[in-house]
């Protein structure tokens, strides 16, 4: 069952873009990361399934069961105050009943958002849009009738991500998806693979939800995102990727050459050994 905290955390996530602003969410993947970015001063947490399965020795992609997600998600809200937004992939399951079960699992985790993708594996198909529609109210009402109504729905959609049809098409694609996933009961429409400010922009434009655009290296800055009207930026993989390289980095340094110069700027024990007691 859903607490008072966990509903007023609903809301919560749900304000941070109510007033027109950025809702900037560097993506975590398990307790200490999503500590650490609080500790940076994010106002929420989203989980990258990436950044889970990876720590976990598994690929991203659903090559996470639904139980080792949601044990993820359970370890990373009792860890923070923060309203968390669980990355659950394509839902576990193609069928709306998969999606309404999975939701049910992170709802009762202690989540109080979803990203839930139209992609049926890593680089397509992807779900058609009725299909996708049926998922994303699947798990509208799996969340209303868990006690969380206000669950914050981030609809994902990799039409741009995996170049899903013709270029010229791909725009009035997620057009049309914006519409028929907002009708469902979606919140935002997550673009990642779209960078291109000017069509950024006329997506915002024409998009019948706000939009959420996964940045990182190389992409626009995120005043500049707010100016083509994006209401979310998350980073996906981006964190854990830098972490794993600097892994890879400072044991090579170790290994070759005797010196430690990759770790100069590494957290303090003490920070990272404070958990919080609950």
């Amino acid at each position: 069952m859903t607490t008072d905290t966990q509903r007023t955390k609903a809301s919560i996530l749900r304000s941070l873009t109510a007033d027109g602003s950025v809702l900037v969410l560097p993506n975590a993947w398990d307790a200490a990361s999503a500590l650490q970015i609080v500790a940076a001063g994010a106002r929420a947490i989203a989980t990258t399934s990436a950044g889970v399965a990876w720590a976990l020795g598994r690929n991203d992609g659903q090559g996470m069961t639904r139980e080792l997600a949601v044990e993820a998600v359970g370890r990373i809200t009792a860890s923070v105050d923060v309203p968390v937004s669980a990355d659950i992939e394509g839902g576990y399951g193609p069928a709306p009943e998969d999606v309404a079960e999975t939701v049910r699992s992170v709802v009762g985790a202690g989540a109080v958002g979803i990203n839930l993708e139209d992609s049926q594996a890593p680089g397509g198909p992807l779900f058609d849009t009725d299909d996708q529609a049926a998922r994303i109210r699947a798990a509208r009402e799996a969340a209303a009738a868990a006690g969380l109504p206000d669950l914050v729905i981030n609809a994902r959609t990799d039409v741009f991500l995996f170049g899903i049809g013709e270029e010229a098409g791909r725009l009035e694609d997620v057009t049309k998806r914006a519409s028929a996933f907002a009708e469902a009961g979606a919140d935002s429409l997550f673009v990642p693979g779209l960078l291109d400010l000017a069509v950024i922009a006329e997506l915002v434009a024409r998009s019948a939800l706000p939009v959420n655009i996964m940045a990182g290296p190389g992409a626009p800055g995120v005043d500049e995102l707010r100016k083509a009207g994006v209401r979310r930026v998350s980073v996906g993989s981006a964190i854990p990727q830098a972490v794993y390289g600097l892994a890879k980095k400072a044991a090579a340094e170790i290994l070759s050459r005797g010196t430690y110069t990759a770790l100069d700027d590494a957290e303090d024990f003490g920070n990272l050994n404070a958990f919080p007691t609950r």
